[in-house]
């Protein structure tokens, strides 16, 4: 169950940075809020976080947490925001994804 909650928290840190950069384009009311689901997904992703590192190693769990956070943040950038898809690019979101699944197959 706890691999489940740090699952969510990583796609909470995923949101987090989807609204960073959608508040970066914004202005006015909306500006706000894309602050506001920044936050709300901040204190979200941190919680689901400290409630994963209460049975999971410390260490992995930060790690994996990170790792689909920076995954995750990639792929948005690629799809949402147009950033470009090199291969070389590519090639180490495919390490980082094999690095993440190496790190849970090795924990106990």
């Amino acid at each position: 169950m706890n691999w489940i909650i740090l699952l969510l928290a990583g796609l909470f840190e995923v949101s987090l940075t989807f609204c960073l950069g959608k508040a970066r384009a914004a202005s006015g009311v909306g500006f706000y809020l894309w602050g506001s689901g920044f936050l709300a997904s901040t204190v979200l992703s941190m919680t689901l976080l400290a409630k994963a590192v209460q049975t999971l190693p410390l260490g992995t769990a930060y790690a994996i947490w990170t790792g689909i956070g920076a995954v995750g943040t990639v792929l948005i950038g690629i799809f949402v925001f147009k950033e470009p898809a090199t291969p070389i690019r590519l090639f180490f979101l495919f390490a980082l994804i094999a690095s993440l699944i190496g790190l849970k197959v090795v924990s106990y």
